[in-house]
């Protein structure tokens, strides 16, 4: 241990003249315990991202909800007795009591956002000083969000690092971030009107600095170049700048600029872009002017292995997954994810929509909000870190207010109006947004609406979405309005057949896929909606589901298996690349000798052939063709092909073999 202490000393003594601010991973070596262990002595040494509940993704209902320790040793040398010191959590999930040599620096309640501590004047030199966080996953009434169908896995579930700077700095600490906010003020294609706020601190006696603002495109040539006096008071203040002829954000061409701040010694960048958006009923979501067709897919906060502690591949495959099916946008639902992904949608074009921590799941016994400061407090912090912390990313372009809350408890929607107006002053560039399930007075709070709707799945019938939608644009055509859908239970569902019609029997992936082809077929076209939200792109981990995951998702959570309604939305969204796939290929072995073959094809006039022989198709739905019944017995091969691109699959009637 106090090898790697050294080696790791040596490192940081090279790195000490470098620059004046430095930043070091502290991610290793860790140890961790349970609190009801009482002791260190059987500590098991971890990394981060690190989670307690791997074990709640093999299916079981029950999973840990518990309070546990995470010790390391921080050797700080002498030469940084003129330095700052900070720590930054990306995220602890949910409270986290961050102690260093016994002495508590601080609390943090909410497991979504990133948090600072300064140690400065609390650590020993050429000393390993004990930094010990105390996190919890408890279920708590005064943290937000009170209910949800997601695990809390709890953990230290994100990044760990310590930043050094000199005396005179851009604030490390302004809600988490490096203080450091660009405000979109007016933007054209001729012009961008813009400021970046910016906070100083000092442990000095002086009351200003020199402030350098550099603002660079992606051809290297600086679009702005300026010099200001700034008071190291820690109080915001804006330097104000304009780019003529900017080169703007879109998802076709995702331009970024790199916004650099040098005050006194210390040095801070980030990237940026710069993007016009209005939403209008007539002509929906405009970015730059342009109407953007919305086809957005929800991203839970877990996966397979890893649960919620993601690493930069898992996000990187994940976006990949995103573009390959054809969306163009994504929902980070009841909370942020780590700001890696929204890096890779700055980068890659892709439009999110950040939730607030006001969310329900849909059960009666659910509680979404209770009327105590205490909670209320603790909603309007998170929505100020989330906000700061996320605000400079152009891939942001809207701010989810709530999510099919029942408008029940005491003064919800006064809190509701109150957070809504807190979001738009804080951040006026970005429209609001809610989800809602239910009518009333609710749905009239934030700038945008969208519909949660699930005709035909626990209630009613597919064919009633055709009626909704005409009420909807007779009465309500005024309001900024789109759809979600996608069943929220998946497992639940599938054993709960009680009430849901002639399909109630069926295999749950064949209701699955009747249920979103139904919709598919009946937005199609639809010009009431500014878009279209499926649920879930992957199936995720949910402790209140029969089977432990909630499987409504396109792809499976360990991300290997594509499901039927993938290749739907795959060969109705991506026009990049075409889409074949023959239904049910996982049914490989079925008792009826009577088939039928259905296709899912971006590609017209698809051919079929059944051991060789030519089946006729008819289109069916959006991107679906389905063959003529046929007689089939014992082993059939089974192809069809759409131009150069081919798919096939074996299919054998008879019963399984089984062991006796």
């Amino acid at each position: 241990m106090r090898r790697f202490i050294y080696i790791t000393l040596a490192l940081l003594q090279l790195c000490v003249s470098v620059s004046a601010r430095e930043v070091y991973s502290l991610n290793n070596d860790w140890r961790f315990f349970f609190r009801s262990e009482s002791t260190s002595d059987a500590a098991r040494r971890v990394s981060l991202p690190h989670t307690w509940n791997l074990d709640a993704l093999t299916g079981t209902r029950v999973y840990r909800r518990t309070t546990a320790d995470y010790l390391r040793d921080l050797y700080i040398p002498s030469e940084w007795k003129n330095k700052r010191l900070f720590i930054r959590f990306y995220g602890v999930q949910n409270v986290a009591d961050v102690f260093l040599n016994g002495e508590h620096l601080g609390e943090h309640r909410g497991g979504f956002t990133a948090f600072t501590f300064e140690i400065t004047d609390k650590v020993r030199y050429d000393y390993d000083n004990r930094l010990h966080v105390m996190v919890s996953n408890n279920e708590q009434n005064d943290i937000f969000p009170l209910s949800t169908e997601m695990n809390s896995y709890g953990g230290i579930c994100r990044d760990v690092e310590l930043i050094v700077t000199d005396r005179t700095i851009i604030a490390p600490d302004w809600y988490g971030t490096d203080a450091i906010t660009v405000n979109q003020l007016s933007v054209t294609r001729n012009k961008v009107e813009a400021n970046v706020m910016l906070a100083l601190t000092t442990t000095e006696s002086v009351q200003n600095c020199n402030v350098k603002l550099t603002v660079t495109g992606s051809d290297g040539y600086a679009a702005v170049l300026k010099s200001v006096k700034g008071k190291t008071d820690g109080k915001c203040f804006n330097i104000p700048f304009t780019i003529e002829n900017p080169e703007l954000w879109s998802p076709e061409s995702p331009n970024l600029y790199r916004v650099e701040v040098v005050a006194a010694t210390d040095t801070v960048s980030i990237f940026t872009g710069f993007r016009s958006i209005e939403v209008t009923p007539e002509k929906h979501f405009m970015l730059n002017g342009k109407t953007i067709p919305v086809k957005g897919v929800t991203l839970a906060h877990d996966r397979l292995p890893e649960a919620n502690a993601w690493s930069a591949d898992d996000y990187r495959s994940d976006i990949d997954m995103i573009r390959d099916l054809g969306a163009n946008a994504l929902r980070s639902p009841a909370a942020p994810h780590a700001p890696l992904l929204y890096d890779l949608c700055d980068r890659n074009g892709i439009l999110v929509w950040i939730d607030f921590p006001l969310t329900e799941a849909p059960y009666p016994a659910d509680v979404s909000y209770i009327s105590s400061p205490r909670l209320k407090e603790n909603g309007r912090e998170q929505i100020r870190e989330i906000i700061a912390q996320n605000c400079n990313h152009p891939s942001v372009v809207m701010w989810g207010i709530f999510s099919n809350l029942r408008p029940r408890e005491g003064d919800m929607l006064d809190y509701l109006r109150e957070i809504n107006g807190m979001t738009k002053k804080t951040d006026p560039s970005r429209p609001t947004v809610a989800c809602s399930n239910h009518d009333g007075e609710i749905n009239f709070i934030s700038d945008l609406i969208v519909w949660q709707q699930n005709c035909g799945w626990e209630n009613g019938r597919i064919e009633e979405i055709e009626i909704w939608q005409n009420n909807l644009s007779r009465n309500w055509s005024n309001l900024r309005q789109a759809v979600a859908y996608g069943p929220d239970s998946g497992s639940w569902a599938a054993y709960d057949n009680s009430s849901r019609g002639k399909n109630a029997s069926a295999p749950f992936e064949i209701r699955l896929m009747r249920f979103h082809q139904g919709y598919a077929d009946r937005l199609a076209g639809n010009d009431i909606f500014w878009g279209v939200w499926l649920n879930g792109i992957f199936d995720y981990g949910s402790s209140r589901s029969l089977s432990g995951i909630q499987d409504c998702g396109l792809i499976s959570i360990d991300r290997k298996r594509f499901k039927d309604i993938y290749y739907l939305y795959r060969a109705m969204w991506n026009t990049s690349s075409p889409t074949l796939h023959i239904k049910g290929k996982q049914y490989r072995t079925r008792t009826r000798n009577q088939q039928t073959v259905g296709i899912l094809s971006s590609e017209p006039d698809p051919v079929l052939t059944i051991n060789g022989d030519t089946v006729a198709l008819h289109r069916a739905g959006e991107a679906l063709y389905i063959s003529d019944t046929v007689q089939m017995k014992g082993r059939s091969e089974i192809e069809v092909r759409a131009g150069e691109i081919s798919d096939r699959m074996s299919l054998t009637i008879g019963n399984e073999l089984k062991h006796r």
